[in-house]
């Protein structure tokens, strides 16, 4: 279990725990019983995958590649498990009676983010895994929805659930991001 605690430590995991939980604390403080606010909960959902991102590489990326344990399984279970985390923070917040989104569009968008997440990671470092998120955010809040499909994949994070396209769109970043991480780990 010591190996564990290392790899916790080495990836910063109790800091971004504590991040996640101060958002988690303030959007419960701050926020009344009104109707669901779904730009609330994709903004809280990207604050949480952003501050958690920061650990999906190491201090020393070349000794990682050096190490003689499996990389792959221990990747990939970082990344579902900042998903887990970042989705189950948010339903904790709905738990204590602040409303936001439904229990689907947190889980899709939990998923696709950390996926976005992770493969800012292989592209931009570690240190940078947070500007996919972030970006997607951007243009999901800013720039107007597109008609049709090409609205629902650009936007999935705004849509209700059970919109295949937003759907689609949320597990295949996941999927892809989980995978490309895993297999190529973070940029150095």
């Amino acid at each position: 279990m010591r190996w564990l605690t290392l790899y916790a430590r080495s990836r910063q995991m109790p800091a971004s725990a504590a991040a996640v939980l101060l958002v988690a604390l303030a959007v419960w403080a701050l926020n009344g019983s009104g109707p669901l606010d779904l730009g609330m909960a994709v903004l809280v959902l990207t604050a949480n995958v952003a501050a958690a991102s920061v650990g999906l590489g190491g201090p020393d990326v070349v000794l990682e590649r050096t190490a003689a344990i499996r990389w792959l399984p221990r990747r990939a279970a970082h990344v579902l498990l900042i998903g887990a985390f970042a989705g189950a923070a948010l339903l904790t917040v709905q738990g204590a009676g602040v409303r936001l989104a439904p229990t689907e569009v947190v889980v899709r968008d939990s998923a696709g983010l950390v996926g976005l997440a992770a493969l800012g990671a292989v592209l931009c470092g570690a240190h940078f895994a947070w500007t996919l998120p972030i970006g997607w955010l951007a243009v999901t809040l800013l720039v107007p929805v597109p008609p049709g499909t090409a609205g629902q994949v650009v936007n999935w994070m705004i849509f209700p659930p059970g919109t295949a396209a937003s759907t689609g769109t949320a597990w295949a970043l996941l999927v892809t991001g989980t995978v490309v991480y895993a297999v190529a780990g973070p940029r150095r």
